[in-house]
C-alpha cells in the first residue's frame, strides 16, 4: 500500500497503477485499494475505467470527491449536482469544489473557496498558486505576479510556480521575457519530470510565436489542454483552413473570449 502511495505522489501513475491491481486481487486487501486504483486512473485519462473502479469501493468522500470529477468529465450534470450535495463544509471538498470552478471557467468562484481556506490554513502556500492561475485566466497578470511572489519566496524552484511566471511575462512583456523565465524551469527540473518537460517544449512554441509548432503540439493535445488551441491559432497564422476546421470541430462551445 505505501509503495503504491509514494508512486501515486511521484506522479508515476504507470507503475502505481500496476500496484492497485495486483492488490485489487489479493485476499485481505482494503477494498479502499478500489477507490485509490480509480484516483490512479483519473490521473491517467482512464475515466470509464476508474468509474468502475470506483463503485467498487465502499462509499466515502474520497470516492464521492472522485466522483463528483468523473461526472464533470462525462459532462453528465444530473450526476455532477448530486455528488455536489454530498459535498462537505471540509478542506479536501471545498478544494475539489474549487477545482470544478475553475475547470467549468467560474473562476471567481475559485478564487474565492481559495482565499476562504487560506484565511484558515495560512500553512497551505501552494494555495497561492492556484489563487494566481485563477487571476491569470480573468486577465489580472499583474495582481497573478503579486500573489504567486508569496509562493515563489519560500519555494523559488517550483515548476507550476515558474511557469505562471513566465505566462504573465509573456501576457505583460513579450516572448524573449517569457523565454528567459523558463529558462530558469529548464535548469532545475529533473530530466525524469516528464510533465515539466512537455511544459517547457509547449510553451517555447508560444513564446517563439509558432515556431515548431508542428513538431510540438500534435502530440501534446491529450496532455497539455491549451495545446490545441494553440495549434489552432498556428493554423489561422498559416490561413491553412482545412487543418484549421478539423481541429476547431474538436472543441466543445468556447467559454473564454480568447478561445472565441
Amino acid at each position: 500500500m505505501w509503495i503504491s502511495y509514494c508512486y501515486f505522489h511521484l506522479g508515476d501513475y504507470k507503475r502505481c497503477l500496476k500496484e492497485y491491481k495486483e492488490l485489487s486481487q489479493m485476499k485481505g486487501t482494503p477494498p479502499e485499494v478500489w477507490v485509490y486504483l480509480g484516483c490512479v486512473m483519473f490521473f491517467l485519462g482512464m475515466y470509464k475505467e476508474a468509474e468502475e473502479a470506483c463503485t467498487k469501493g465502499p462509499n466515502s468522500k474520497l470516492q464521492n470527491r472522485l466522483m463528483f470529477h468523473l461526472s464533470h468529465k462525462f459532462n453528465d450534470e444530473k450526476k455532477l449536482m448530486s455528488f455536489h450535495k454530498n459535498l462537505q463544509d471540509i478542506v479536501e471538498d471545498q478544494l475539489s469544489l474549487a477545482s470544478i470552478h475553475y475547470l467549468r471557467s467560474h473562476y471567481q468562484e475559485a478564487i474565492d473557496i481559495y482565499k476562504r481556506v487560506l484565511l484558515e490554513n495560512r500553512e497551505f502556500l501552494a494555495l497561492n498558486v492556484y489563487v494566481a492561475l485563477c487571476y491569470y485566466k480573468l486577465d489580472y497578470y499583474d495582481v497573478s505576479q503579486e500573489v504567486l511572489a508569496v509562493y515563489l519566496q519560500h519555494f523559488p524552484d517550483s515548476t507550476v510556480a515558474i511557469n505562471l511566471k513566465a505566462c504573465n511575462h509573456f501576457r505583460l512583456y513579450n516572448g524573449k521575457a517569457a523565454e528567459a523565465e523558463l529558462k530558469n524551469l529548464s535548469d532545475v527540473c529533473s530530466p525524469s519530470f516528464k510533465f515539466a518537460s512537455d511544459l517547457i517544449k509547449h510553451n517555447l512554441v508560444v513564446f517563439r510565436a509558432g515556431e515548431s509548432a508542428l513538431q510540438v503540439l500534435p502530440p501534446l493535445i491529450d496532455v497539455i489542454p491549451e495545446a490545441r488551441l494553440n495549434l489552432v491559432i498556428y493554423y489561422l497564422r498559416q490561413d491553412d483552413i482545412q487543418e484549421l476546421t478539423t481541429i476547431s470541430r474538436m472543441f466543445h462551445r468556447p467559454l473564454l473570449r480568447n478561445i472565441y
